[in-house]
């Protein structure tokens, strides 16, 4: 009796060891990751003292999403914890859990993957929205009876229904906006992917060639996580399989590629740098065939110089473009791993400076001499050689081929029946151009001109609508609009509708904040604010200390 109950507590306490090992309801298993996760938050929580942007976290919740949210707050930029409420990141939270649940491969998906990969809303500078929740009820029947690779397949198939490719500006529109517009730049439709992944349990992440190192400009594309593999795709150009797309050739001519992880992630890829956000890693081995590059600093008596900064640059757009940066360690020493082609490397540190050409795969180590100061007149000529063309192509059957075909215009059907519908032909030529710029977002323009006519402010609603970008107005809200109809300064001209009227300063997120403002101050402080704008210059300055 006395060995099976000995026996009873071995099982027990291997149990309760294997709980413990294996994270028990831990979001994150390891204490030590756990612990940084803590000490970065305080951090975050140090540097937002005031009002109650933390509140969230003092909520009662389950062990899982509580630390979901630290690690969220723990590496989130800080606008993104002053622009949305905790709420809604504990609602993504408990809708990537639910996915994990519902989803057929939801349980396989490693704690690594699902954390940084799943978890995160934000993928990049875009408007954080409500996408995960919608995007999740549109798909999960049409998806819940695939595997997980044929999913990845299918959402891509159904983002190539909302949205296809045009050129736009470096702001990132929202994954809804993306949707309701009907195009996005690269960078936009790989964020779509990237959501509508995530939100199926999907392990994504955006990837950037930061400059091709064959011709001028970069791509963005997505690769989605599949039984323990990470596999690529173009975002919204859907293929018969994975590890497909126009860009196989020239994606292995790259030098380098990455993408930028949230938080601190310990994965088996090359970590390019690490900053309070996120980790941002190196994937190019995936495309190309790749070299590693040592590089030692010396000084000019050839001493080793530790913590030398060491740029490296891609040439592209007739200049050498910076694409990762690196530090030197004690011993002067740093390394990168890229395509075998052609690079500069420029290092600095302390008003001297040095260079020199780097071709990935000839040699395995140089030493840069920091042998110059700035200020040093010099001509210098490189014979700059871009890796070789060595595309990977899987293997596609004329039959998979042609359904493809079939299904991709299908598609553009459904798409371009979304986009016939929008209103065209206005009798007002003014109005009419801004209708038709503002594509899927014709009624939010519709109703903000209507409201201002009502109000005898026609005129003044066109002059605001004429000096935001054309990408405001697909995206713009009413609520923003209507604000800054009601409570801008009365006035006139064109410097007062670019500078007063006009809601937007530069690429943040547009939000209704006039009216909020103008309560904010004192009949008598505004007045002096007025009289003298320095004044005001100066309290901002005061409270954002």
């Amino acid at each position: 009796m006395r060995k099976i109950k000995n026996l009873l507590i071995a099982i027990f306490v291997i149990g309760f060891m294997s709980s413990c090992s294996n994270g028990g309801d831990h979001f994150i298993s390891d204490a030590t990751q756990r612990a940084e996760v803590e000490r970065y938050l305080q951090e975050k929580m140090a540097q937002l003292p005031n009002g109650d942007l933390f509140n969230i976290l003092n909520s009662e919740l389950p062990q899982k999403e509580k630390e979901a949210l630290q690690f969220l707050y723990a590496y989130m930029p800080l606008s993104d914890i002053t622009d949305y409420p905790g709420t809604f990141y504990h609602k993504n939270i408990m809708a990537s859990y639910a996915a994990k649940e519902e989803m057929p491969w939801g349980k396989s998906v490693p704690e690594r993957e699902f954390n940084h990969f799943v978890v995160p809303v934000r993928i990049n500078n875009e408007n954080l929205d409500e996408s995960r929740f919608v995007f999740y009820q549109e798909l999960k029947d049409r998806v819940k009876d695939l595997s997980m690779y044929e999913a990845v397949l299918e959402i891509n198939h159904w983002c190539h229904e909302k949205a296809n490719y045009k050129g736009s500006d470096s702001r990132t529109s929202s994954p809804l906006a993306t949707v309701k517009t009907s195009w996005g730049r690269c960078g936009e439709e790989s964020t779509f992917l990237v959501a509508a992944l995530r939100a199926m349990c999907i392990p994504a992440r955006q990837v950037y060639t930061p400059r091709w190192a064959h011709c001028d400009d970069n791509h963005a594309w997505v690769e989605a996580y599949v039984d323990g593999e990470w596999y690529f795709l173009g975002a919204c150009e859907p293929e018969p399989v994975l590890n497909l797309g126009w860009f196989n050739a020239p994606a292995s001519r790259c030098l380098l590629l990455h993408t930028r992880v949230f938080g601190r992630y310990y994965g088996p890829e090359e970590v390019i740098s690490v900053t309070p956000n996120h980790t941002e890693i190196n994937v190019v081995y995936n495309y190309a065939e790749t070299s590693k590059m040592n590089i030692k600093v010396v000084d000019i008596d050839n001493n080793p110089v530790a913590d030398a900064r060491v740029e490296f640059k891609i040439y592209n757009y007739a200049e050498f473009c910076t694409v990762a940066v690196k530090n030197t360690d004690e011993n002067g020493m740093t390394w990168l791993t890229a395509g075998q082609g052609d690079m500069l490397v420029y290092v600095s540190k302390d008003g001297k400076f040095g260079f020199q050409e780097m071709s990935f795969g000839e040699k395995n180590e140089i030493i840069v001499k920091l042998d110059n100061s700035y200020g040093n007149e010099m001509m210098v000529e490189y014979d700059i050689t871009p890796p070789a063309e060595k595309a990977k192509m899987p293997n596609v059957t004329p039959e998979m081929r042609a359904e493809n075909d079939r299904r991709f215009a299908y598609e553009d059907s459904i798409r371009n029946a979304y986009i016939a519908s929008f209103p065209r032909n206005f009798k007002d030529k003014e109005v009419n151009t801004l209708i038709e710029k503002s594509w899927g977002n014709y009624q939010t323009i519709m109703d903000f001109i209507q409201y201002a006519d009502d109000k005898g402010g026609a005129r003044i609603a066109l002059n605001l609508l004429q000096e935001i970008s054309d990408k405001d107005l697909r995206d713009i809200s009413f609520d923003v609009l209507k604000d800054n109809f009601d409570y801008s300064p009365k006035g006139k001209g064109k410097i007062y509708n670019a500078y007063v009227l006009n809601p937007r300063v530069s690429n943040e997120m547009l939000v209704p904040y006039k009216q909020e403002l103008s309560k904010y101050f004192a009949k008598e402080q505004a007045e002096q604010f007025k009289k003298n704008p320095q004044a005001l210059v100066d309290w901002i300055k005061k409270i954002s200390l």
